[in-house]
């Protein structure tokens, strides 16, 4: 195995060697100009992305900070919705989703952070991005839903935060898992004296969607202490999905799950309805002997034959746009310096969040498809006391039941309540000492986070509740509570009813990380071409992590799909090290060539050790040209609710080749012939309910990553009449990840199903005797391979000063050139470049552009955010209305311009006063066909109707 390694390192070298004569790379650090005959060089300072102080390495590595100055700019008040607004991101969860109800459970089986925001690099997932709070590893979130494999950055106050590091490079040889796609590393505010206070608000131009906060900050520096102190509050009040065009109807048809009700069964004559309630009738009668539907003679009763189009339920107007969330954080520092060669530091933190969701009414099946014992296997009898029908109603396999479907707008909407309580501690001493006349730097530090959730779900229906209320009335008079249910007709079901069949369900998950850390750091020893620095470390992890739903719902009661709590924990053990070293370097310092080899090898109680390495190089061609290049493995071990999460479900939109798709002329047929299925059988709900859940089988990701690129910073632009400073900047990137923890996209497997009939797609999917399906079963497994590359290029331009004042430009571009994700089987998963599949999107180009202006007080900035089109399947109801095509529909590209104005009162130390709008020009996101709700891509686009006004007031003391 060593050998092995060895090999490894050397073909790395040769390789990075090879690559890096071209010279492509960039970063965010790049040289400063200076004058002739002088090497460029870059500050000297410890960045993400290396573990070595008082080295040059920043500019082996594309790192991009984003200071307090460009978080203000934004008008945004989330960690979250800012890094999600950077040209390398991807589709992340955030507050524009509605994360309960249809969408409340992730296809990955871990959890979903209803009211969370997260953040993804590359389009390779939030749960391959590692976050890092001043270097430490935060706690993964808590939704009260699951056990999550990805960090919620709504739990860490914007107050607090100094500047924002992101590196975009693979980086588990430094850092260790989840490092795939690259790092957050969030710098906290340190050395801060005096107060600060600063209190804003801001709404959508309908009306709606208020934000409003205050942030206080104090801090005090003195010759051997730093102390900060920060409190802080934000309330963001809801938008609903009912006061916006697009959200107020879903563009995919309706559900078939309805107010009055659905009741599909054959009578004791042997003939077979689909009934439902005529509209506005409270009691119903039935008449029995009537022709059945296929006759095309309508009934004289108080039901008709159901039909999806004239009945589909419009359950859209429930939703949220933006979902309600209260924060308030209070976060801590002291730093006190012993002597000149040790210091010793604690912090705390606090942060509460509280968040709502809120879906369409919770609709009640019964018979085969149900999804609890209690509703397949319900027996209605004739005497009870609202069964008009005059025969009895039997569940089960081998019922009359074909199925029956009511949604109960009587008991309101679905409300999901969370409050998530974070808390963190941290500790340490670092410092530095002398031998052999040099420098050696060290820390130690130790943290302990833990995220706790609990969720109140009201609107929801105990199942075996349910089947006592419908069966045989002499068992509810005998069951305490107990009141006989009338789910026949509209606006049935009296509060009573309601109370015996809707109680509180109370969820609760948790997750905690404990952690040490020591890193020594210094030159070695002075080599050829100039020092060859080192560092090198050990970490301990352990994680801890629990979902405990509510006992109704571990029961099997819970009118869904039951779950069962999940627990576990694992512990890891790791080092490290790190080199660089100069290899060549000019006597006048003009060019320098460096290489930098980095290993980590982490042995997990899980699965065991792996080893990670990762080279690079980093050469300064001229005083203003930097080339640089890296190539790095990298692995994500499994998460605790990967690994044990219990079994969940959620509703995916989802064509069904197998049926006749909803809405189609009579006499249609499916576009696939599929065993078991009748001839002419039809889809009546896109709606289809999906099983996840975890693999404790699961094997570690594994990655390997590359990029390479230039900064070129012209000297002939550098102190002229009309440039300060101009950078260049290009970078490619390369990531090759095996072994993904995912499952296989819903509509792939059952497409895959019905055109193969193979047991490899089928096994877990099955359908009832009408053809529609039952269970859907889509658990994570560790898929083949997603392999992505592209190019970030960027230009920064900073302009002298002039009589109307000083500008600057920032100009980000990021290009997707490949993203290809195949499963198990090598069968091709549908994401890739321009294309919109399963709510996420990968646009090709994506760019910012900043131009910055100041005059004496005054201060302005103008951004304009791009993203260019793509194409997804056509899921309309009606494809005319929405889609190029019957089959295909593109998401035009979408341009939003925002603006700042501030300006500058000398009192005190400073009030800044600053107003702002976002998306000044209303620009409305493009349709969604494919998307689950709200019918926009919630993931890329700001909301319709998204134009967003803001005021700040910032006071220094």
């Amino acid at each position: 195995m060593k050998a092995l390694h060895r090999q490894a390192l050397t073909r790395a070298i040769q390789f990075s060697l090879l690559v890096s004569m071209p010279g492509i790379v960039a970063a965010q650090d790049a040289p400063q100009a200076t004058p002739s005959g002088q090497a460029t060089t870059l500050d000297t300072v410890t960045v993400t992305g290396t573990r070595i102080k008082r080295s040059e390495a920043e500019g082996r590595l594309p790192v991009q900070t984003l200071t307090r100055d460009d978080i203000e700019r934004t008008g945004l008040n989330s960690i979250g919705d800012i890094v999600q607004e950077l040209t390398g991101s991807g589709s992340a969860l955030n507050t524009k989703f509605n994360s309960s109800g249809n969408f409340g459970f992730s296809p990955n089986g871990d959890g979903v952070g209803a009211g969370s925001s997260q953040v993804d690099l590359r389009h390779l997932g939030a749960k391959r991005v590692l976050v890092l709070v001043d270097g430490m590893r935060w706690v993964n979130e808590s939704s009260a839903s699951g056990v999550a494999a990805a960090v919620d950055l709504n739990t860490i106050p914007l107050a607090l935060v100094e500047r924002i590091e992101v590196l975009e490079d693979g980086a588990s040889s430094l850092y260790g898992s989840d490092a795939i796609a690259g790092v957050v590393n969030i710098i906290t505010r340190r050395n801060f004296d005096g107060g600060q206070v600063q209190v804003n608000y801001g709404e959508y131009g309908e009306g709606d969607g208020d934000t409003y906060g205050v942030d206080f900050a104090w801090g005090m520096d003195t010759d051997r202490s730093n102390l900060f102190l920060s409190l802080s509050y934000v309330k963001q009040e809801e938008v609903s999905s009912s006061d916006r065009p697009i959200s107020s109807v879903p563009i995919q048809g309706g559900s078939s799950r309805i107010p009055g009700g659905r009741f599909a069964f054959t009578d004791p004559d042997g003939n077979s309805y689909d009934l439902t309630t005529v509209p506005t009738l409270n009691n119903p009668t039935y008449t029995p002997g009537l022709p059945d539907c296929d006759s095309g003679v309508a009934r004289t009763d108080g039901f008709r034959c159901f039909d999806f189009d004239r009945d589909a339920f419009n359950y859209a107007p429930y939703n949220l746009l933006v979902t309600p969330s209260e924060r308030t954080g209070v976060f801590g520092q002291y730093r006190f310096h012993i002597n000149d060669q040790l210091s010793v530091y604690a912090k705390a933190l606090f942060n509460r969040r509280e968040s709502t969701n809120r879906a369409a009414p919770e609709p009640i099946d019964l018979g085969p498809g149900a999804g609890t014992d209690f509703g397949l296997n319900v027996v209605i009898p004739a005497n009870q006391p609202f069964n008009p029908f005059g025969f009895d109603l039997i569940g089960g396999t081998d019922g009359n039941i074909g199925t029956i479907r009511r949604r109960p707008i009587e008991g309101g909407p679905r409300i999901f309540e969370q409050q998530v309580d974070t808390t963190y501690f941290a500790a340490g001493a670092e410092g530095f000492f002398t031998a052999a006349d040099r420098d050696f730097y060290w820390d130690v530090n130790g943290a302990y986070s833990k995220n706790e959730a609990d969720q109140t779900n009201r609107g929801s229906y105990n199942s075996r509740n349910i089947a006592i209320a419908l069966g045989d009335p002499a068992v509810c008079a005998a069951t305490p509570g107990c009141t006989p249910l009338d789910i026949f007709g509209f606006n049935t079901i009296t509060p009573a009813m309601l109370g015996w069949i809707s109680p509180l369900f109370k969820d609760r998950s948790e997750q905690e990380l404990t952690q040490f850390t020591a890193n020594l750091s210094g030159d070695l020893f002075a080599g050829w071409a100039g020092d060859i620095e080192f560092a090198t470390g050990y970490e301990y992890r352990e994680y801890k992590g629990s979902y405990n739903p509510d006992p109704q719902t571990v029961r099997g009661e819970y009118n869904g799909v039951p779950s069962l709590p999940t627990s576990g924990k694992y512990d890891v053990n790791e080092v490290y090290a790190e080199l660089n070293v100069p290899l060549f370097a000019l006597a006048d310092g003009t060019e320098k060539l460096e290489l930098s080899l980095a290993g980590r090898y982490s042995d997990y109680s899980t699965f065991g050790g792996e080893f990670t390495p990762k080279y690079g190089l980093r050469w300064q061609v001229a005083k203003d040209l930097l080339l640089r290049a890296s190539y790095a493995e990298g692995f994500r071990a499994p998460s605790i609710g990967e690994l044990y999460g219990s079994q969940s479900r959620f509703d995916a939109l989802l064509v069904d080749p197998c049926l006749v798709p909803p809405g189609a002329p009579a006499g249609s047929t499916a576009p696939l012939a599929c065993p078991g299925v009748p001839a002419g059988a039809r889809q009546n709900d896109p709606q289809i309910s999906v099983l996840t859940g975890g693999n404790p089988a699961l094997e570690p990701e594994t990655a390997n990553s590359f990029s390479a690129g230039m900064v070129y910073s012209p000297s002939w632009a550098a102190e002229t009449n009309w440039s300060d400073r101009l950078d260049f900047e290009v970078t490619f990137y390369r990531h090759d990840l095996s072994g993904a923890i995912q499952a296989i996209d819903a509509q792939t497997q059952l497409d895959l199903c019905a055109s193969t009939q193979s047991p490899q797609y089928c096994t877990g999917i099955t359908r009832l005797p009408s053809g529609e399906i039952d269970q859907f079963a889509n658990f994570l497994i560790n898929l083949g391979s997603i392999k992505t590359d592209g190019w970030d290029a960027d230009v920064f331009w900073t302009m002298p000063e002039t009589s109307i004042g000083r500008f600057k430009l920032s100009w980000q571009n990021t290009w997707v050139t490949r993203y290809e994700a195949r499963g198990a089987a090598g069968q091709l998963q549908p994401q890739g470049p321009g294309i919109e599949v399963a709510d996420t999107g990968i646009p090709e180009w994506t760019s910012n552009a900043t131009i910055d202006w100041k005059y004496l007080n005054w201060t302005a900035a103008w951004t304009i955010r791009h993203l260019s089109e793509m194409e997804e399947a056509c899921l309309a109801a009606d494809p005319s209305l929405f889609c190029d095509s019957p089959t295909s529909n593109t998401l035009d590209d979408t341009t939003y311009n925002d603006l700042q104005v501030g300006y500058m009162i000398n009192w005190l130390k400073g009030l800044q006063l600053t107003a702002g709008v976002n998306n000044v020009f209303d620009e409305d996101p493009p349709v969604c066909t494919s998307c689950s709700l709200n019918g926009y891509d919630a993931s890329n686009y700001d909301i319709p109707g998204g134009r967003f006004w803001y005021l700040r007031a910032d006071l220094k003391f």
